[in-house]
C-alpha cells in the first residue's frame, strides 16, 4: 500500500539534521522548528494562523472546542470517514448529526445536511463538519451557501487533504476552521502522530493554542480546561522539511491516479458508475476540485474475495472504512441503525483503496490492474 523507505532514501541526510537539531537545542516540545513549520504551513495554504499540535484527532477537538461547541449544540458530519471525525464532537461535549455521502466521490452530501437542517433537531445545530475524503474536497460551494443560508459555522476535517483545492483555494483556508493529520501515512507525513489547526481567525486560534497547553495563557495560570495537546519538535522539524516537497509529491500521485485511470480503460475493466456491476468503478475528481489522491479508492461488488485475491499475490490493499461510523459500537448511543445511511453503508461493503504513493512505479501499477483482470475474469 505505501513505501515509506522509498521516501526516506531521497530525504535522508535532511531529515537527520533536523532531528539533530532539536536533540542539540533541547527543544522537544513545541520551540523553534514548531514555530518554523506553523509560519511555512499558513504561507502554503494562504491562511492567517496554523497552529501545531499532538495528531489530527486533537486538531479536530481543539477546532470545535475553540469555536465554543459543547453541551446543548449539534454538529453535522459524515458516517463515512475515521472514527475521530464524529468522536472529537462528542470529546468536545456537543452532539454529532449525520447525514449520507454523495456515492460518487464519498463525501458528505449537502442536499442530505439540508435535509437535516429542516428536521426535527435543527434547532440546535451550530455547524457543518465536513470531510475531504481520500484528498478531494467536499462540495465547498454547496456547503457555503448552505452556511450562509442558516448562520453555521464550517470546520474541514481535512485529515487526507494537504494541498487539495475547491476552485484555486486550499483545504485549510475555506472554513473558519480546519484540522490537518501528519500521521505518517498521509500525503505530508510526520515520524509519529502530528496535527495541525488552520483558521484566518486570530481569536480562534488565540484559543487553540491555550487550550493545547492546558488551557494556560500564563504558565502555570490556567484559565480553562484544555489538553496537552502541544507539537513535538522532532514532529515539527521533520515537517519543516518535508514541506518543501509537497506539492511535488502531490503532484506525482496525480500522475499515479491518472496512470490507473487509462491502466484500466485499456483493460476494459471500467464502468461509469455511480456502482459497480461486473467491473468496477473508478474515482472521479470532480468540477472545481484539485484531488491529491491520500487514496486511489475503487468500487466492486465482489470488494472481500478482490481483496483476499491481491493479498495471495502480495498486493496490499485497504478498506476506508469497513463499518459506517453510525454502526460502530462505540456509537450506537447517537439512536442511528441499519438502513439510516444507505450510501454509506452500500459503499463500506463496496469500497478498495490500491496502492498509491509518489514513489509507486508504472510496473508495479500494470502488476495491480493485471491482477485485478484476472480476478474478474
Amino acid at each position: 500500500m505505501l513505501d515509506l523507505a522509498r521516501q526516506y532514501r531521497t530525504l535522508r541526510q535532511e531529515l537527520l539534521e533536523s532531528v539533530e537539531f532539536v536533540i542539540e537545542t533541547q527543544q522537544f516540545v513545541l520551540g523553534e522548528q514548531v514555530n518554523s513549520f506553523e509560519r511555512a504551513a499558513a504561507g502554503q495554504l494562504a491562511v492567517a494562523h496554523a497552529i501545531g499540535c499532538s495528531s489530527g484527532t486533537d486538531a479536530l477537538w481543539l477546532a470545535l472546542t475553540a469555536a465554543g461547541f459543547g453541551p446543548g449544540v449539534a454538529v453535522v458530519t459524515t458516517p463515512f470517514s475515521f472514527f475521530a471525525s464524529v468522536s472529537s464532537i462528542l470529546r468536545a461535549g456537543a452532539r454529532p448529526l449525520l447525514a449520507d455521502i454523495a456515492p460518487d466521490t464519498f463525501n458528505l452530501d449537502p442536499t442530505a445536511v439540508e435535509a437535516v437542517l429542516e428536521g426535527p433537531r435543527s434547532k440546535s445545530v451550530r455547524a457543518v463538519l465536513p470531510v475531504h475524503l481520500y484528498g478531494q474536497c467536499a462540495d465547498w460551494a454547496a456547503f457555503s451557501r448552505i452556511a450562509q443560508e442558516h448562520g453555521l459555522i464550517l470546520i474541514e476535517d481535512a485529515a487526507q487533504a494537504w494541498g487539495a483545492e475547491w476552485n484555486g483555494v486550499k483545504a485549510g483556508s475555506l472554513g473558519d476552521a480546519a484540522a490537518f493529520s501528519f500521521y505518517p501515512t498521509k500525503n505530508l507525513s510526520a515520524a509519529g502522530d502530528a496535527g495541525m489547526v488552520t483558521t484566518n481567525s486570530a481569536e480562534l486560534a488565540e484559543r487553540v493554542k491555550m487550550l493545547r497547553q492546558h488551557g494556560m495563557r500564563l504558565r502555570y495560570h490556567h484559565d480553562e480546561l484544555g489538553w496537552n495537546a502541544r507539537m513535538d519538535g522532532i514532529q515539527g522539524a521533520i515537517l519543516n522539511v518535508k514541506l518543501k516537497y509537497i506539492a511535488g509529491w502531490n503532484q506525482a500521485r496525480r500522475a499515479v491516479a491518472e496512470r490507473y485511470h487509462a491502466l484500466f480503460r485499456a483493460a476494459g475493466l471500467a464502468e461509469a458508475g455511480p456502482y459497480p456491476v461486473h467491473g468496477i468503478v473508478l474515482p472521479r475528481e470532480v468540477p472545481g476540485s484539485r484531488h491529491v489522491w491520500h487514496q486511489y479508492v475503487v468500487r466492486t461488488v465482489r470488494r472481500d474475495a478482490l481483496r483476499d485475491f491481491l493479498g495471495a499475490r502480495g498486493i496490499g490493499s485497504e478498506i476506508y472504512y469497513p463499518v459506517p461510523l453510525h454502526l460502530q459500537e462505540a456509537l450506537k448511543g447517537l439512536g442511528y441503525g441499519a438502513g439510516s445511511f444507505p450510501e454509506a453503508e452500500r459503499a463500506a461493503r463496496e469500497v478498495l483503496a490500491l496502492p498509491i504513493f509518489p514513489e509507486l512505479r508504472e510496473d508495479e501499477q500494470q502488476t495491480v490492474v493485471a491482477a485485478i483482470a484476472e480476478f474478474l475474469s
